[in-house]
């Protein structure tokens, strides 16, 4: 400490208990929808069957919260707007917690920074009773009318704190922060009814209803039934919940509904674990869509690490990002034809644009659709090359001439037809514009599929499965290939040249800025090596963790590679096909995990039913 002549030293004091809770109030209220995460959350641990939440301007002026949960008497009001005073722990380990608030900061630090009220009766009671808080200071409680339950009332937030005030957003802005919260807290209780109101305005009008009908109400998306159910288990580890598939996707990842025994969470290691699951399946710098529920043992995670319990730190967190993508990956798995895309035509007006979602099964036939489906795959034949869990498929690959046509044209065959349109994605009947298959399903439903997004998966999925297996066959070049490349990428090239080699690509170092192609993948046919090594010497490049001594880093950035050598060796856009290379196409989608999108998360295919086009010309 500087104690210099002339200067007197500073004298440490004690603060008053008001400046202590203006101070840790700034810790738990940092916006209005924290205040509101707070209240709802006491009403949650009340018991309440019902919650009214009214907010005006976002909550800036004014956050009512009404519950029929249990009630306080007057005695409990004085301690619940006292710090660190609360019923939810029943022990001082803090670590079996059961209930989402515990720490008793919520209603002194709301009080602390705004006028609160809070007007509570007891089952059985004579009548309510009241007690105000105003910039900390505490009234007595007074009885007055009121229901059984609790309402709380918290108006000119911050008005005590005016420096926090000032930092406020918009009240739309302020809105959407506090709509979010109250859609996480839903999404944790759905036995719960929830009502919520801005301005006057109803936003949310959920009644107490099961878990799956709660999910689409929350995600917005639709029946239940266009949703994917997860499930999973690794040791005393259990996720359960549903997801969009990938298709479906949002600018943020506001979309992604996550709870821990129970608890809304905002927790970076679960949101790692779904991105690394939906990598290869969508579409860049996009967000999935998702509802999990993640039970873990108490001991096993630390709920207590900031005053808004939505960060956590986990005793095995490796264990859980496994858990999370393996369950993801499965439930992602599915061949195309089982959840699909199909564009949403019919609009009335004033509606929202149209946006692509996922139709639901609604009948018998769909039904049976996904038994089928889920019979395990045709295995590949001795002499075929591919890897088990895969068929061969008839579609020749691109670069190679198409196989001549000796059967009968399936168009023409109508038993033949009649029965591929029992298949998911039907019949192929026409290719249009040259890019895109049109079939039809025995439902009466058109489905559109892009020839060369959907053997780029195919391709994507057969080498992937064979450089996990350490089987992707290289087909030594009759005559070897010399490719100029900026020096750079010659580096990168020649660095990888061993995982490379795995791949199918052997290269070896030309002199200058050249390097020397002996092998080119099977798979890829006659493709041209040096557009494909310039694109993968990009991909190699883009990532900086991806050092040939770090073999996590790598085989994760080596699948983005194989991506881009699918790209390239699937068909292309423009190439005729056969009435036979294009049903071959379409059953090879529907026996292919992850089939629906290309290796770059866009749709392989959309569906557009036929009571679509019936109210395309007026007959519905």
């Amino acid at each position: 400490m500087n104690t210099q002549s002339g200067h007197n030293p500073p004298v440490i004091r004690r603060l008053s208990e008001q400046v202590v809770n203006r101070i840790a109030a700034g810790e738990v209220i940092e916006r209005p929808a924290a205040a509101l995460k707070e209240l709802v959350e006491n009403a949650v641990d009340s018991g309440a069957r019902r919650i009214h939440i009214r907010l005006d301007r976002g909550g800036i002026d004014r956050i009512d919260v009404s519950d029929d949960g249990c009630g306080m008497s007057p005695d409990d009001l004085l301690l619940a707007v006292e710090r660190h005073c609360t019923s939810k722990l029943r022990d001082e380990t803090l670590v079996y917690i059961s209930t989402l608030g515990f720490r008793g900061e919520a209603l002194p630090s709301i009080g602390a920074a705004a006028r609160l009220s809070v007007m509570s009766r007891q089952a059985g009671a004579d009548s309510a009773w009241s007690i105000r808080v105003e910039g900390g200071v505490v009234s007595t409680p007074e009885p007055c009318a009121g229901a059984p339950g609790t309402r709380v009332l918290v108006e000119d937030l911050f008005f005590a704190t005016p420096a926090r005030r000032k930092f406020l957003k918009s009240p739309r802005v302020e809105s959407g922060h506090a709509e979010n919260v109250v859609r996480r807290l839903a999404l944790s209780a759905p036995h719960i009814a929830f009502r919520l109101e801005f301005d006057d305005r109803l936003i949310l009008d959920l009644p107490a209803q099961d878990r799956a009908a709660r999910v689409a109400a929350i995600l917005e998306s639709g029946d239940a039934d266009g949703l994917l159910a997860v499930e999973g288990q690794r040791g005393d580890l259990k996720l359960s919940g549903y997801i969009c598939a990938p298709s479906v996707h949002r600018a943020t990842a506001n979309g992604q509904m996550l709870l821990v025994n129970g608890r809304p969470v905002v927790d970076p290691v679960l949101r790692t674990a779904v991105r690394v699951a939906y990598r290869n399946v969508m579409e860049h710098g996009r967000h999935a869509v998702v509802a999990l529920s993640l039970e873990i043992p108490p001991e096993q995670v630390d709920v207590n690490v900031h005053p808004a319990k939505t960060e956590l730190r986990y005793a095995d967190s490796a264990a859980v990002r496994a858990l999370v993508i393996g369950a993801l990956g499965r439930a992602l798995g599915t061949g195309a034809g089982v959840a699909g895309v199909r564009p949403d035509l019919i609009q009335s007006r004033g509606s929202s644009p149209a946006r692509i979602w996922y139709p639901s099964e609604r009948n018998a036939d769909a039904a049976d659709l996904s038994t089928r489906l889920a019979r395990p795959l045709a295995p590949a034949r001795p002499d075929s090359g591919l890897p088990s869990g895969f068929a061969e498929s008839s579609l020749p690959l691109a670069g190679l001439p198409a196989a001549r046509q000796t059967a009968p044209d399936p168009l023409h065959d109508q038993a033949a037809t009649t029965a591929a349109m029992a298949h998911p994605l039907g019949a192929a009947v026409a290719q249009v514009l040259g890019t895109y298959i049109v079939s039809q399903t025995a439902d009466g439903a058109l489905v559109l599929v892009d020839q060369h997004a959907a053997h780029e998966r195919l391709t994507h999925e057969i080498l992937r499965e064979q450089y996990m297996g350490g089987e992707i066959r290289a087909q030594r070049l009759l005559l070897p290939e010399v490719v100029d490349l900026p020096a750079r990428q010659v580096d990168v090239l020649l660095s990888f040249g061993a995982a490379l080699a795995r791949l199918g690509v052997e290269i070896e170092p030309f002199g200058g800025t050249a390097v020397l192609v002996r092998a080119m993948p099977a798979l890829l046919g006659k493709e041209n090596p040096g557009g494909m090594l310039r694109d993968l010497a990009e991909e190699l490049e883009a990532d900086d963790l991806a050092s040939p001594a770090q073999a996590d880093a790598l085989d994760a950035r080596m699948d983005a590679v194989i991506a881009r050598m699918a790209c390239h060796g699937s068909v292309r856009a423009g190439r005729r096909l056969t009435h036979e290379e294009m049903n071959a196409l379409l059953r090879d989608m529907e026996r292919t995990p992850r089939a629906g999108t290309c290796s770059h998360g866009r749709p392989t295919w959309l569906k557009l039913e036929k009571a679509d086009i019936e109210r395309m010309f007026g007959r519905r």
